[in-house]
């Protein structure tokens, strides 16, 4: 260690939880190639508890979007301004991240091309949804432009007290478990909830089904719960940490979920996983990292898909096929390679 640490970076990231978690890849590759400089994280509101005792932060900054937002904005440009980062990096293409980089007072100042302030940064790289590159490898490219090296899987840590929930979920059911999480931010990336009821019905009987989700997704959990009828189907939604969530996910014989957070989440803790895709394309770059990582989608193409970035409320359609066309036998599929996975373990 030197006696003195290189001026601290900031990373930029306060858009939704998955790309929280998909960010954390640049934590790792920080550690990896300049272990004594430090690094911050900003985040937004409600997913500070993604990096709680992250050995590779030093301090989560926090912007709160629903309360007096662009008073805390400009707090945060003070705060930033006062701490004298080396290099401020947003992962965003938004001009409020934008402005944080742009007017924090850092002799590097970086963000993407697209960025509406990106004329005041001090280095710029393009974003472009490329087949076969990742999202990590582009946030990657941000802090080594020239990097063509394997994809940085993200991290995250679970705590004791994170380890000690998941376990205790574990013990309240019996044997080998399974996790769902149905729900999505966005209708269009979530498998309906017929489909989920198929799956249900059709999973063997031997395995415990957790369902897994945020405050918001309980209700939702709750009516599979209720319309299932199945033995040993757990509905766990609201009441596990994210990290706790993610610990459980590590253990389980398989994950079903949709493009969303929880599919970042299995690639942050290496948990096996089946990814659903329906309006959204996994040439977009967002994919599965975890060792064990498979994707059921519509089989054949489909005009209409993909039909957006982020997915909609509704199918513009109205037919919403790239979900109701995937066959349950498709995910059954899966769950038999994750088996022969563990049996030649």
């Amino acid at each position: 260690m030197s006696a003195v640490a290189p001026p601290a970076i900031l990373l930029i990231q306060t858009a939704f939880i998955g790309d929280v978690i998909l960010a954390t890849a640049l934590l790792e590759y920080l550690h990896r190639t300049e272990p004594e400089t430090p690094v911050d994280f900003m985040v937004r509101r409600g997913n500070e508890g993604l990096l709680k005792g992250h050995p590779h932060v030093r301090q989560v900054l926090v912007w709160d979007k629903k309360q007096d937002k662009y008073r805390g904005l400009l707090g945060l440009l003070k705060q930033i301004r006062r701490t004298s980062y080396g290099r401020v990096v947003t992962l965003q293409r938004f001009a409020s991240t934008g402005l944080l980089t742009a007017f924090s007072g850092a002799p590097e100042r970086i963000g993407f091309d697209k960025n509406p302030l990106a004329r005041f940064f001090t280095r710029t790289a393009p974003h472009v949804l490329e087949a076969g590159v990742h999202e990590v490898t582009r946030n990657l490219r941000l802090l080594a432009p020239e990097y063509q090296g394997p994809v940085v899987p993200p991290r995250l840590y679970p705590s004791a007290d994170d380890e000690q929930a998941a376990a205790e979920a574990v013990a309240a059911g019996s044997g080998p478990y399974i996790c769902i999480a149905p729900t999505s931010v966005w209708f269009t990336k979530q498998f309906p909830e017929v489909q989920w009821l198929k799956l249900l019905a059709a999973l063997p009987p031997e395995y415990t089904v957790f369902l897994l989700g945020g405050p918001p997704d309980t209700a939702a959990c709750q009516r599979l719960l209720e319309q299932s009828g199945r033995p040993g189907l757990v509905n766990l939604s609201g009441r596990l940490s994210l990290l706790a969530s993610a610990a459980l996910m590590r253990g389980a014989v398989l994950n079903y979920v949709n493009d969303s957070a929880p599919m970042h989440l299995c690639s942050a803790l290496g948990a096996p996983v089946c990814a659903v895709y329906c309006s959204t394309v996994p040439a977009f770059g967002f994919g599965p990292l975890s060792p064990f990582s498979r994707i059921v989608e519509i089989e054949g193409p489909l005009p209409c898909r993909p039909c957006g970035l982020h997915g909609h409320a509704a199918c513009p359609q109205g037919h919403f096929r790239c979900a109701h066309d995937i066959r349950t036998e498709q995910l059954l599929a899966v769950l038999g390679e994750a088996q022969g996975e563990i049996v030649h373990a």
